[in-house]
């Protein structure tokens, strides 16, 4: 693995379901060459995480921290950080 983790690579893999309706990788390989080309970012809370989707134009004044966790782009992952994935 480079550039992410392997257990951040595998959660994605495992719920890449909640962003798209069909699969967009099938191995740790692909996804990891996915979340390099579409830039995927690990942040260290949800703080951060709503930082990153307001610099990114994102309306996310009225979102609650549950809120912003179900978002779509975003994979809670099981260190307590956060992935975003923005396709």
């Amino acid at each position: 693995m480079g550039e992410y983790k392997e257990e951040y690579v595998m959660s994605f893999l495992k719920n890449q379901g909640q962003l798209f309706d069909e699969p967009v990788a099938e191995s740790l390989e692909e996804a990891e060459a996915f979340l390099e080309d579409c830039m995927a970012v690990v942040v260290d809370s949800i703080k951060e995480v709503r930082e990153f989707l307001e610099d990114e134009g994102m309306d996310v004044d009225g979102l609650s921290d549950e809120e912003l966790e179900e978002e779509s782009e975003v994979f809670c992952l099981s260190d307590g950080k956060y992935l975003i994935v923005e396709a």
